[in-house]
C-alpha cells in the first residue's frame, strides 16, 4: 500500500493543533463543494486534506493538501478513519465512512449540508442496507438527485457553523 502526501508542512515546537483539520473523501466530492472548501481554507486558515485514490489537482495554498492512497475498495475511507481524530470534520457522502468517524468522535458532514449525528447515521445505515437489498433483488432504485443551489448553501452554512465553533474553542 502506497501513501503519498503532498504539501505537508511540519512546524517545530508546536504542542497542540490550533484548529481541527478537515478531511475530505475527495473521490466522490462534487467540484462545487471542493471550491467552497478551497475558499474556506484560505479565508479561515484551516488545513483541509483531500484524500483520494487518484491524483488530484488543487489550488496552491499552504492550507490545502492532497493525500493519494493506492487504488482499492475503501482504501481512501480507511485512511480517513485512521487519521481522523475527535472533533475533526470529515466531508463525505459515504454513509459507512461517516458512521466510523462519528464513532471516533469526529464530525461528519455530507456535501448536501447534512451534519450526521449518532441517531441520524444509524437511520441512514438502515436505509442504505435496505436499498442495497432492493438493488440485489433486481429493483432499480435510481441514484441521488443532482446537487442543488440549496444543497450548496446548506453545505456552506454547516461548514461555517463548524468553523465558528472551532474559533470559539481557542
Amino acid at each position: 500500500e502506497c501513501v503519498i502526501l503532498i504539501g505537508l508542512i511540519f512546524k517545530k515546537k508546536q504542542s497542540k493543533r490550533v484548529t481541527m483539520p478537515i478531511w475530505v473523501d475527495a473521490d466522490a466530492c462534487p467540484k462545487v463543494i471542493k471550491e467552497i472548501l478551497y475558499r474556506a481554507a484560505d479565508r479561515e486558515k484551516v488545513v483541509i486534506t483531500f484524500v483520494a485514490n487518484q491524483r488530484l489537482s488543487i489550488p496552491a495554498s499552504p492550507y490545502l493538501r492532497t493525500l493519494q492512497v493506492s487504488a482499492g475498495f475503501d482504501v481512501a475511507d480507511n485512511e480517513i478513519v485512521q487519521r481522523a481524530n475527535q472533533d475533526d470534520l470529515v466531508i463525505t457522502a459515504d454513509i459507512p465512512l461517516a458512521a466510523e468517524v462519528i464513532g471516533k468522535g469526529a464530525i461528519a458532514l455530507n456535501p448536501r449540508g447534512e451534519r450526521y449525528t449518532e441517531s441520524t447515521i444509524r437511520e441512514r445505515l438502515n436505509i442504505r442496507d435496505f436499498m442495497d437489498t432492493m438493488r440485489a433483488s433486481g429493483i432499480q432504485t435510481g441514484g441521488p438527485a443532482s446537487l442543488s443551489q440549496r444543497d450548496r448553501q446548506l453545505f456552506a452554512n454547516e461548514l461555517d457553523k463548524w468553523l465558528l465553533q472551532q474559533k470559539r474553542k481557542k
